[in-house]
């Protein structure tokens, strides 16, 4: 046996929720737990991984179409293991500074997979981003980066640390 592995996979309209993805995969792999990162839109089949973590931007309040179609298409293999979920949306500092809940489609995706947590991290909006809404917001002062790379590594480290553990019962 190679050693646990994690599929990660996100649904990102302007890059942000795609890289904090691949922060996780990232944390994942030096916690020895092998991990893929794959846009939601992508993935086929979902077997043969130890653990699922989801993510999705949120637009409008809403999570990403990709994200929510991926759960209900995969729902029953998802069933079957550990689920986390992340949203990536607030351009502002609440995420960072206090458990942000999530949105009601993402409350209603964490209770349906069964998932083992759910957190809301900082988004990102970066001039020239595109979209009517992206745009209205760049009018109001609202650009800026409000990941806090902290918070997602600590998330990271914990799913990892539990999946290598529950897979060494395993063998």
């Amino acid at each position: 046996m190679a050693g646990p592995r994690i599929l990660v996979v996100y649904a990102s309209r302007n890059g942000s929720t795609a890289q904090i993805a691949g922060w996780i995969a990232g944390t994942a792999a030096e916690r020895g737990v092998a991990a893929t990162v794959r846009p939601a839109a992508e993935v086929g089949d979902i077997s043969g991984y130890d653990a699922v973590v989801l993510g999705s931007g949120v637009y409008a309040g809403r999570w990403l179409k990709d994200a929510r179609r991926f759960a209900r298409h995969h729902r029953r293999a998802l069933l079957e293991v550990p689920v986390w979920l992340f949203s990536s949306g607030p351009l502002d500092d609440d995420a960072a500074e206090r458990a942000v809940p999530p949105l009601r489609n993402a409350a209603r995706i964490t209770e349906r997979l069964d998932a083992a947590d759910h957190v809301t991290f900082g988004g990102r909006l970066v001039a020239g981003a595109p979209g009517f809404v992206a745009r209205q917001l760049l009018g109001q002062g609202r650009a800026g980066d409000h990941r806090d790379r902290g918070q997602i590594r600590a998330w990271a480290v914990r799913i990892a640390d539990g999946v290598a553990a529950a897979w060494h019962q395993l063998i």
